[in-house]
């Protein structure tokens, strides 16, 4: 199931890394938040009897956007540090990556819990002995463990039990579908502020444009 994302990735790296100088990084880097955000919203319809393809095209659209986003976030970062600070420049950028990237991650996963929580009071309040749907489900249930030998309480109370994982189930579902809504809402935002962001010409921070600024050169003798 993940293995879509690792393939659009690797695809992404390699036409991002050849379009970098002669593409504005901004646009590459929009083009990759759009593609996040499209692959999130085509997952806010995740339910419980999706197929693997309905999961796998929004995983690979995810993967290929987020190649266009490391790399032109990158240059855009640490293009313009001079090469005697590069090293200590390089090191504080995977920092505040990985740092914001452990936030992102807490409340994705607090939202995650408190949706589910959410959505099984809202769904249990909804599941109660007396509704038609609630029983039939309940002697399907009991049927079952009846026909596997248990017997009638062990088998009814083992169907109630089947009953509260559906519901749990189906508030994760739905959870995610919020978190993913939510993460569609974040990288649309993100989109509307990269125009603040400047364009770094590439051709200026080359070796030849290093190789212009160095002072203090003796001058080539005559001979």
């Amino acid at each position: 199931m993940l293995a879509p994302s690792g393939v659009g990735n690797m695809l992404a790296l390699l036409a991002s890394g050849r379009l970098i100088q002669r593409v504005d990084q901004r646009l590459l880097l929009a083009f990759g938040c759009a593609l996040n955000a499209v692959s999130f919203f085509l997952m806010t319809n995740v339910s419980l009897g999706m197929d693997y393809w309905t999961l796998a095209v929004p995983r690979f659209v995810q993967g290929f956007g987020q190649g266009f986003v490391f790399v032109p976030l990158q240059t855009l970062a640490l293009s313009t540090i001079r090469m005697e600070r590069l090293s200590n420049a390089t090191a504080a950028f995977n920092v505040v990556r990985n740092f914001g990237g452990s936030i992102g991650i807490a409340l994705a996963t607090t939202m995650l819990a408190r949706r589910s929580q959410y959505h099984q009071a809202i769904l249990t309040a909804h599941v109660d002995s007396w509704g038609a749907e609630t029983a039939d489900r309940l002697r399907q249930w009991t049927d079952h463990f009846l026909s596997h030998g248990a017997d009638q309480f062990t088998a009814q109370r083992r169907g109630i039990a089947m009953l509260y994982r559906d519901t749990v189930e189906q508030a994760q579902v739905l959870a995610y579908g919020d978190v993913y809504l939510r993460l569609t809402v974040t990288f649309g935002a993100v989109v509307l502020l990269l125009p603040w962001m400047r364009r770094i010409r590439l051709e200026q921070t080359g070796p030849q444009a290093s190789a212009g600024r160095v002072e203090g050169l003796p001058e080539p003798s005559p001979e």
